[in-house]
């Protein structure tokens, strides 16, 4: 139970870093070209601001990544043992992808501002971006694996390889991925608009570069919203029969006793409590974008609409409860499974590795994160209120002072 939790304390909140960037990478780099495209002032200006937001959210996510790869070794080593052969190709490809190629580009597209014409400097954010949406492809290959294992057989007792075209396009994998996607661009989207609508119910000088954020942002949740629900409503064709219960999810229990043993087959409670919060989270955004989808066509409304703008505050934490929720009901559904019908979670474990080290690992990653969110929190929050005017993504280094011209003594 305490490698369960502690996985879930980890990828949980490495994901909340994870749609964030995803989305807003999106918005930076769909500005950046119409700012490249037309020449606006105002565009460009936009890009440095949310840029400077998204290099934040990123920097510190690649952290609580890294850190949720440590408790892989320290936990799951009969995981590693069994499936590392398949479960580990797409998370290798992953690693190559955002650790390399995306955080290279990252950082061209970072010190590359001035130094590169504008054309180059656009392909550089959008290699990030497409990259950004590659590395989250390839967990997803993995995970979906994990909920339907695909192209492979069981040699001595590991899983190997046998058909990659099956797994990269395993649709567990696929759907998921265009619903991550979405849900991405919804979250970016109700971030924007509720960090706009700080701005303008503060009455600020910046009235133009907020009022096209905030439509920029609200249209985003209206392209979103609906797609978020359509694939993840299409994943139930291929939900576990265990989740689906009835004659189905019976027959699957059958079937696993006579394979397995006796055991508890059926899904925990709190999946079904994560559902039903996702459906309650998705329903709140929902009446948002129809509120926004009638008000939309008066730019005024969106300056003065000052209860609107609290609403849209209080909204940015809607889809991250949304996704953890959602991540809570695939994730605990899966269980007594971590590789279904072929591997329990309880011999995934690593052996040898006692309550007490669980116990002072668990209390380490907890404090840690803690850490990282705090951090994250405090320093988006304290850049997004110093608005564009402090944003320092892209300025030109201070000149160096002269030095001092000596006068010919002869």
């Amino acid at each position: 139970m305490l490698a369960r939790v502690q996985f879930a304390l980890t990828a949980g909140t490495h994901f909340l870093f994870v749609a964030l960037t995803l989305g807003l990478a999106t918005l930076v780099a769909l500005t950046q070209t119409r700012a490249a495209v037309s020449g606006s002032a105002v565009h460009e200006r936009m890009v440095r601001f949310w840029g400077q937001l998204y290099v934040v959210n990123y920097a510190v996510g690649i952290v609580t990544g890294l850190v949720m790869e440590f408790q892989f070794g320290l936990n799951w080593a009969g995981m590693s043992r069994v499936t590392g052969g398949v479960f580990g190709a797409p998370l290798a490809l992953e690693t190559i992808v955002a650790f390399f190629v995306e955080s290279t580009f990252l950082g061209l597209w970072i010190f590359g501002w001035d130094r590169l014409n504008r054309w180059a400097h656009l392909g550089l954010i959008w290699v990030v971006t497409l990259t950004a949406y590659l590395s989250a492809y390839f967990v997803l290959v993995a995970n979906g694996w994990l909920q339907r294992p695909v192209g492979f057989e069981m040699v001595d007792g590991a899983a190997r390889l046998t058909d990659a075209g099956a797994l990269l396009t395993n649709p567990t994998a696929v759907l998921a991925f265009v619903h991550v996607l979405f849900g991405g661009l919804l979250t970016a989207g109700f971030f924007m608009a509720g960090v706009s609508g700080y701005h303008l119910l503060r009455r600020t000088a910046e009235v133009e570069f907020f009022r096209r954020s905030m439509r920029i942002g609200l249209l985003t949740v209206m392209l979103s919203v609906m797609p978020v629900v359509v694939f993840g409503g299409m994943q139930f064709a291929y939900v576990q029969p265990t989740k689906r219960g009835g004659d189905e999810g019976a027959a699957a229990v059958a079937g696993f006793t006579a394979r397995f043993g006796p055991d508890d087959y059926s899904p925990p409670g709190l999946a079904w409590v994560g559902e039903a919060l996702m459906t309650m989270m998705w329903l709140l955004m929902l009446i948002v974008a129809v509120v926004a989808l009638v008000k939309f066509p008066f730019g005024r409304w969106l300056v003065r609409g000052r209860v609107f703008h609290v609403v849209m505050i209080a909204a940015v934490p809607l889809p991250y409860v949304a996704m953890v929720s959602g991540w809570l009901f695939r994730e605990v559904g899966r269980q007594p499974w971590m590789v279904y019908g072929v591997l329990k979670t309880r011999d995934a474990l690593s052996p040898g590795v006692g309550s007490g080290t669980m116990t002072a690992s668990f209390a380490a990653f907890t404090v840690l994160f803690a850490v990282l969110f705090g951090v994250n929190a405090w320093l988006l929050v304290r850049f997004a209120r110093r608005g564009p005017e402090g944003s320092g993504l892209g300025a030109s280094p201070p000149a160096e002072p002269a030095s001092p011209v000596l006068s010919p003594t002869f």
